[in-house]
């Protein structure tokens, strides 16, 4: 197996750390666990590498606060 290096931020590697089951937990076990849990496919099928992207781009906006209600989005486009 080959390996690559990643730049990432102290605090990134502080929250990834705090993440580790057991001590010899690696970043690539944790990144590949968080990456399990956008969903691969419904009963439909597998989704493409773009719609689960845009599954997690949507999932954060959520969090962030970067979505709006029905009735607001009504109110913007005057409907």
């Amino acid at each position: 197996m080959s390996y690559t290096t990643i730049q990432i931020n102290k605090l990134t590697r502080e929250k990834l750390n705090g993440l580790k089951a057991f001590k010899g937990t690696t970043y690539d076990e944790i990144i590949n666990a968080l990456m399990s849990l956008i969903p691969e496919g419904d009963d439909e099928g597998h989704y493409t590498k773009e719609f689960r992207a845009s599954l997690l781009r949507g999932l954060l906006d959520i969090r962030s606060g970067k979505t709006f209600t029905t009735a607001e989005l009504k109110k913007q486009l005057g409907v």
